[in-house]
């Protein structure tokens, strides 16, 4: 098989990868092609299905054109540096420009072991790869940054963790997958050199208008994490490991571990098993991605004519692009257009203070607003039991909405506010079924559901529904 690959980062010195093959497969099986992305990415969809395309996505050959590397990185993980770590069980194939003229990389994840993988067996399970492609496929039709998935293969194979699973092989697609974590590598080694050929080669994939400017790049690179981050507080989204090594300097979201999207509001939730501390839990994702630039910054500070100084100036950007992302998306989400007013945020973060006191759900509670908007609040009462304070707010937000076009109303808060996201228990239902009964019609019903996020007609509405006392999700893992 043949796939156009026009590889640059293979192009960079020997010590920013260790090229290494996939490791091959006893019986790769196609579960599912994300066709829509093939062909954006300029690739057939029907030969990434045929045989041959198959044993290309599971490892078993090494398309026509490909350089197969695994990447360098080091990082913090929890707060902890760890000065090597790298692909350990995923290999980039090389880069592609689609049609649209942009430049992805094309990366199995699961395909062996590689010489950063710390003795780990280098695979993947079926459920941790189909849980990446569902949320990253959900978090794209929500119009988040993320890496996409292209493809899942089973391997025939099992994998060793707490228990024993089927392997799996997920191919995924991102802007790069260069992190926080890779100018930290070379930083820590002392490595300047290399700090600036990453950087040029960043800004010349990612912010060529940075072209010639160190500072500029820091800045572009602090707006987009501002940016993304505030994007998934106003979805519920919780990454789950947002440490240096999971923060990519694109500006997508990358690597779905123990994500999860929150069904009652708190912002103190933390789903991942390995979150003790509660770290990474929802309200606090603002915080740590600015503690995250921060070692960014850091490595670049050699490249900065202001030192330390520039450093800290740059960082003091983020605070106000945070808030301007954050609460720009919070005016939308009740309705309240582009004109900002007096008030606006703190009506916003009173709704917020009475979905805490009431555990109503997010993304329901949101949503019904625009029945409330259409003169029906029966739903949006309900969220809060007796009423519970919502009667007043919502007094306060019709007399901020007065003069609008009710139907238009509706259309904005629709048009903010999904209705279909990839709710914990559905996800893990799915999975369960795909990992125990070898049956892929759950995944694929969701799959379809959650790609049209804000279409009441997308699913019927037990996909809405947050789940019963015996349904909910506690936990969430990490799969490696």
């Amino acid at each position: 098989m043949q796939i156009p690959f026009d590889n640059s980062y293979a192009r960079l010195p020997a010590r920013f990868y260790a090229r290494i093959d996939p490791t091959p497969v006893a019986e790769p099986r196609l579960v599912r092609i994300n066709r829509g992305l093939a062909e954006t990415l300029g690739l057939d969809p029907d030969a990434l299905a045929s045989q041959d395309g198959v044993a290309a996505l599971a490892g078993n050959a090494v398309p026509r054109g490909a350089e197969p590397l695994a990447q360098a990185y080091a990082g913090h993980q929890f707060g902890h540096f760890v000065p090597q770590l790298g692909d350990g069980r995923a290999c980039l194939l090389g880069e592609v420009i689609g049609g649209d003229g942009q430049r992805r990389d094309i990366q199995l994840k699961g395909s062996g072991p590689t010489p950063f993988s710390r003795n780990g067996d280098g695979r993947a399970a079926v459920g941790p790869a189909l849980r990446e492609y569902l949320i990253s496929e959900a978090m794209a039709a929500l119009g988040i940054p993320t890496t996409r998935s292209l493809a899942a293969v089973t391997t025939g194979e099992k994998v060793y963790r707490e228990t024993i699973l089927p392997g799996a092989v997920l191919t995924r697609v991102a802007a790069s997958h260069i992190r926080v974590g890779t100018f930290q590598y070379f930083a820590a080694r002392g490595d300047e050199e290399a700090v600036r050929l990453l950087a040029d080669h960043a800004i010349a994939r990612h912010y060529p208008a940075a072209e010639g400017s160190y500072r500029r790049f820091l800045d572009a690179v602090i707006a987009a994490q501002a940016d993304l981050v505030a994007q998934w507080l106003l979805v519920g989204f919780i990454h789950g490991v947002m440490n240096t090594d999971n923060c990519a300097i694109s500006g997508e979201t990358i690597d779905y571990g123990p994500c999860a999207f929150m069904d009652a509001y708190d912002p103190a939730t933390v789903f991942s098993s390995i979150d003790h501390a509660g770290r990474y839990a929802y309200g606090n994702q603002g915080r740590i991605v600015l503690w995250n630039l921060a070692r960014l910054a850091e490595t670049l500070m050699a490249q900065l004519p202001g030192g330390e100084a520039e450093a800290r100036d740059a960082l003091g950007a983020f605070p106000a692009r945070f808030q301007e992302a954050y609460f720009g998306g919070l005016r939308r989400k009740i309705g309240l257009g582009s004109e900002v007013r007096q008030g606006d945020d703190d009506l916003a973060q009173d709704l917020l203070r009475l979905m805490a006191e009431h555990r109503a759900d997010f993304t329901l509670t949101f949503r019904r607003l625009a029945d409330a908007a259409a003169g029906d609040a029966t739903m949006l009462r309900g969220m809060f039991g007796d009423g519970g304070g919502i009667d007043a707010w919502q007094a306060r937000w019709q007399a901020r909405l007065a003069g609008r076009d009710p139907a238009s109303v509706v259309v904005a808060l629709k048009a903010a506010n999904p209705l279909f996201i990839p709710r914990n228990h559905l996800v893990e239902a799915a999975l369960k079924a795909a990992v125990e009964a070898q049956d892929y019609g759950p995944f694929e019903e969701l799959l379809g559901v959650i790609s049209r996020p804000f279409h009441d007609d997308a699913g019927p509405e037990r996909f809405t529904l947050p789940a019963r006392e015996e349904e909910r999700v506690l936990q969430t893992f990490c799969g490696t």
